[in-house]
């Protein structure tokens, strides 16, 4: 990730390879004007150009970026990302795109840092790399504010942030068989003592304490594997904290469905199937690098879901942590048995708040699309400071209900005190987040479901990169900082 610093040049004097230059109006065109119109452009939101400055600035290229007449920070956060991504074989540029406050300097800086993101760990060398560009090592936001203490700090919470996004982009890029839980869990504490020293304390459950504590749906899950389960749990305490807030997420290392087994297709991409329990660890882990006065518990659930003469099978009983029996009907529903032992571990905990975050459900997927995420709970008032911290945080989410008859369908079970899997074909995700009601008590709770924009199987777009995106770390990190002050 390229360094990234402010000044207070202008656009024409800034020393850099590339400049990349906001265009709200004719305005703004300058002396560019006659070269901007030649070329076509017409200023149409997310339009861009790239063109010899022709001595017109002292960086030798630019790209123009149109924005609208009052961007919000969002449209800074993508127009940065754009910028640099087309900034190809340069190694330093400069960014006009004229921030109206230190928040919007704090986007521009974060969607350098997004949009820089590359996973080239398996590229046996640059020659043989498709992409062999050279690596942007330096960005300088020009602004009128660039003195200020305040967007100093700004710029270093936007790396925090880009950084832990980005660390959860890595593990879910992670092939698979690089990171069967046991792996994954070794990872994560490694990272956590690197990235957060001593202020966040990691303790990892492997089966047999698993087992000793009747985490029956980690078990469940992980039994087909040869690679048995793990329970990662981060703990940041810090003095004088003002809340609890407990996360938990899915962490299903591969999902091959188990022996309710998913077609081939399927499968490619199932390397996916933890993206939320990397959110939640890298979350974490940039609230304790920010000082966030917010006492933070976090759990992993780790498992691989595999078929086996072992395996969970159909019609089988699983006992779970919270001494609930749960009848299994689909093994491919898998998230939500690892998601309900965390759930009850992080009640037991007496946290203020409670969120989780999975890829859940396809159904989810059906209803919003591959860009949005759903929120469900059992708590209105703290549903909605959830989506107002994805919308300040720039993530795109959708408040969803979990309708009165789920509860009826999720205690259905002739056998059980619940059945895992929605008997019928629609309402899968309102299931599912039903089912997870079950583990929480009464404590406030959100279940994000992040099975579209976890991972882009397309080509890179704004600031999100082919593969693991990251989804549901910056909503994290904005609720933290919101909770921490009181909001």
């Amino acid at each position: 990730m390229p360094s990234v610093t402010l000044s207070t040049s202008k656009p024409t004097t800034a020393s850099a390879d590339v400049l990349i230059l906001g265009i709200r109006g004719d305005d703004d065109k300058g002396e560019l004007a006659a070269t901007l119109d030649l070329l076509g452009f017409t200023g149409e939101k997310g339009q861009s150009v790239r063109f010899p400055s022709a001595g017109l600035t002292k960086a030798p290229v630019v790209i123009a970026i149109a924005l609208p007449a009052e961007p919000t920070a969002e449209d800074l956060r993508r127009a940065a990302a754009n910028g640099v991504r087309a900034a190809k074989n340069a190694t330093s540029v400069a960014i006009a795109l004229h921030p109206a406050g230190v928040d919007e300097v704090e986007a521009i800086a974060e969607g350098v840092g997004l949009g820089t993101y590359r996973y080239d760990v398996y590229k046996t060398s640059k020659k043989d790399a498709k992409d062999t560009k050279p690596e942007l090592t330096s960005a300088v936001i020009l602004t009128p504010f660039a003195r200020q203490g305040t967007a100093t700090k700004a710029v270093e919470r936007a790396a925090t942030v880009a950084t832990a996004v980005n660390t959860a982009r890595d593990w879910v890029n992670t092939p698979p068989g690089d990171k069967r839980p046991a792996e994954l869990a070794d990872a994560i504490a490694a990272h956590v003592a690197e990235a957060a020293g001593q202020s966040v304390k990691v303790s990892v459950w492997d089966e047999k304490r698993l087992a000793k504590e009747s985490c029956g749906g980690i078990l469940g899950v992980g039994q087909g594997s040869d690679s048995p389960p793990r329970l990662v749990t981060l703990s940041y305490e810090p003095a004088g904290a003002v809340t609890h807030l407990a996360l938990v997420g899915k962490g299903i290392t591969f999902d091959s469905g188990g022996l309710s087994i998913k077609p081939g297709a399927s499968m490619q991409t199932m390397k996916l199937d933890m993206a939320g329990a990397a959110a939640v660890v890298a979350a974490t882990v940039a609230i304790a690098r920010l000082g966030l006065p917010i006492r933070v518990t976090a759990y992993a659930c780790l498992a691989e879901n595999m078929p086996s003469g072992r395996a969970t099978r159909p019609g089988d009983v699983l006992r779970m942590r919270s001494g609930a029996t749960v009848e299994v009907h689909n093994t491919d529903a898998e998230g939500r048995l690892v998601l309900a032992d965390g759930l009850a571990l992080a009640a037991e905990a007496g946290p203020d708040h409670i969120v989780d975050v999975a890829t859940l459900t396809g159904a989810c997927v059906v209803a919003l699309g591959s860009h949005t995420s759903g929120i469900l709970g059992n708590d209105d008032t703290f549903g909605d400071t959830v989506h107002a911290a994805s919308r300040a945080a720039g993530e795109s989410m959708w408040k969803l209900p979990i309708t009165e008859e789920m509860k009826g369908i999720v205690t259905s079970s002739s056998i059980a005190d619940l059945r895992q899997h929605n008997p019928k074909p629609y309402g899968g995700a309102l299931f599912a987040a039903a089912f997870l009601r079950e583990f929480v008590g009464e404590v406030p709770w959100a279940h994000l479901d992040i099975a579209g924009p976890s991972f882009n199987e397309g080509s890179a777009f704004d600031y999100t990169p082919v593969g693991g995106t990251g989804a549901g770390v910056r909503t994290l990190v904005r609720l933290a900082t919101e909770l921490a002050e009181g909001r």
